[in-house]
């Protein structure tokens, strides 16, 4: 009676791929998908008899997980970006982001801002740690905020007041995304059944990339009518109260 014999998987065909034919089809080693195994960053192989296979679906994720690594996200981050069930949400909200990666004294010597103005802006939170962000260095949109604050101490504003004017907006903003979250969540604003606002949800974090630069351009110009405004009652305030003394 003949020997029984394990199948032998196709590298041609779909989901039929040994370990060493999915590290050659994703450019990496062998050693690198088993390391993102032990991470849980890619789902386990499928077994066929004797012999473990990949398909697909293992190669798309190798290649969002490269993507990620290339935006300077760290292995934890990627995880839960990997998990998330807001891909479209997700990609929307980070697009543009990573890049070029800077250390704290690369910040510091490119942007030409003081170590005290940095460590003002730090401990104010305007500049937070990159692990806040699911990083494992900062960007260039960190150097950026760090080389407009230097900006503005060029200007002669002192650097104590730069700090202060930043603590403002941080607080300031961190309270209105949470609101803004909450919004998005269903928890205020227009009453939903669970279907409507599952479905609104869906529609909001498949256009996140579009609806982002949008909602950016309203809170610019209730940002910049707002100061206009305040400015006007603070400068006619002054102008009575000198009419009020002289008189």
């Amino acid at each position: 009676m003949p020997e029984e014999q394990t199948p032998t998987p196709d590298q041609d065909q779909p989901g039929q791929w040994r370990i060493d034919d999915l590290a050659q089809r994703a450019g990496l080693t062998v050693d690198t998908i088993r390391f993102y195994q032990r991470e849980g960053l890619l789902p386990t192989a499928e077994r066929r008899g004797r012999v473990k296979v990949y398909g697909p679906h293992h190669l798309e994720r190798l290649s969002r997980i490269r993507e990620l690594q290339a935006r300077r996200f760290s292995l934890a981050a990627i995880r839960a970006l990997l998990e998330s069930e807001r891909q479209d949400l997700v990609d929307g909200i980070f697009a543009g982001e990573g890049g070029l990666s800077y250390t704290l004294s690369d910040l510091v010597e490119r942007s030409g801002a003081s170590d005290a103005l940095v460590d003002g802006l730090r401990d104010c939170e305007l500049l937070r740690p990159p692990s806040d962000f699911g990083r494992d260095a900062y960007d260039a949109t960190d150097l950026d905020v760090l080389r407009v604050a230097a900006e503005l101490v060029r200007l002669d504003l002192p650097e104590a007041l730069v700090v202060e004017l930043a603590a403002i907006y941080v607080r300031g903003v961190e309270a209105m995304q949470r609101e803004v979250l909450d919004l998005f969540a269903g928890g205020s604003g227009p009453r939903w059944d669970p279907g409507e606002l599952a479905a609104f949800q869906a529609i909001a974090a498949g256009n996140a990339g579009r609806l982002l630069p949008l909602v950016t351009r309203v809170v610019e110009y209730v940002h910049q009518r707002t100061l206009q405004r305040l400015t006007l009652g603070a400068i006619a305030r002054s102008a009575h109260d000198e009419a009020t003394d002289r008189g």
